[in-house]
């Protein structure tokens, strides 16, 4: 994967990007919050020469640093899609991980007809109204309560709460640890206030192309799997629940996630 990097006023983003062939679908990956790039480093591994293969770290992410937290859902997708006009990718499969699941729902509505299809790994859907009033509001009062944690406890709920494998719980602790406590409680805070004000201004609309909704069944970030739950009920997305797996499931159980992504590829490539 070749670095490159992308100019904003704000600051400089860092993406991933394979040798692109024309004749392979696009297949774009969406890290979670404060994760980077490396969190889908099983799927890169598995996936670059089959697809063209994109991974970013979004902004003030692992090396998308510094970057002014001044920037919103509407900033994000913007970006996004200025890289893909960047470098050629076209109809490209979405596959975003938590956060950046909720990043591609962003990204599907405001771009209608650009997407050949959404994997949401361990995320929830962005529309208005699976979200309470209250859970919206304590959304945006994030920073204090990880402020109160010690940061050496903070790192393992970080790790032990989102991963199940050794492998996943390593990852996400250096990852944790390339970030000073606070810059890692701001972005924290700002993350989780992004997601309220995008649920609100979202409305209820859904994603207009295939989805597939994967979520492990020990995911224990917030109410991940109760979303699912009636996300798939609301309306009829397929959701496949991932055995011992965590929230960060493609890192738990990467084999199945990867043999899952590339099955539903090849039943939406027509």
């Amino acid at each position: 994967m070749t670095e490159k990097i992308f100019h904003t006023k704000l600051g400089d983003i860092h993406y991933r990007i394979g040798k692109s062939s024309g004749d392979r679908l696009w297949l774009a990956f969406l890290p979670g919050l404060t994760a980077d790039f490396h969190l889908f480093d099983k799927q890169i591994e598995y996936f670059e020469g089959r697809y063209n293969c994109f991974v970013w770290d979004a902004p003030a992410h692992g090396s998308s640093r510094p970057f002014k937290l001044e920037f919103y859902m509407d900033e994000l997708t913007a970006y996004l899609h200025d890289i893909f006009q960047r470098e050629g990718i076209e109809k490209p499969f979405l596959a975003g991980q938590s956060m950046g699941g909720y990043i591609a729902q962003a990204y599907i509505k405001r771009f209608p007809g650009t997407v050949r299809g959404f994997v949401s790994i361990d995320s929830a859907p962005l529309s208005r109204s699976y979200f309470s009033g209250w859970e919206l509001a304590l959304l945006k009062h994030a920073y204090w309560m990880y402020r109160c944690i010690p940061w050496e406890w903070l790192v393992k709920l970080g790790s032990t709460g989102t991963a199940q494998s050794e492998y996943g719980r390593g990852l996400m602790e250096r990852t944790m640890r390339e970030y000073t406590p606070k810059e890692y409680c701001k972005l924290a805070d700002h993350g989780y206030r992004l997601l309220s004000l995008a649920a609100q201004a979202h409305g209820d609309w859904e994603p207009d192309c295939p989805v597939l909704l994967l979520c492990g069944e020990k995911d224990g970030a917030g109410s991940s799997k109760r979303y699912n739950r009636r996300w798939t009920k609301r309306t009829g997305f397929p959701l496949i629940w991932l055995k011992r797996a965590g929230h960060n499931s493609n890192t738990d159980v990467p084999d199945e996630v990867n043999r899952l992504i590339e099955t539903f590829m090849k039943e939406n490539t027509a």
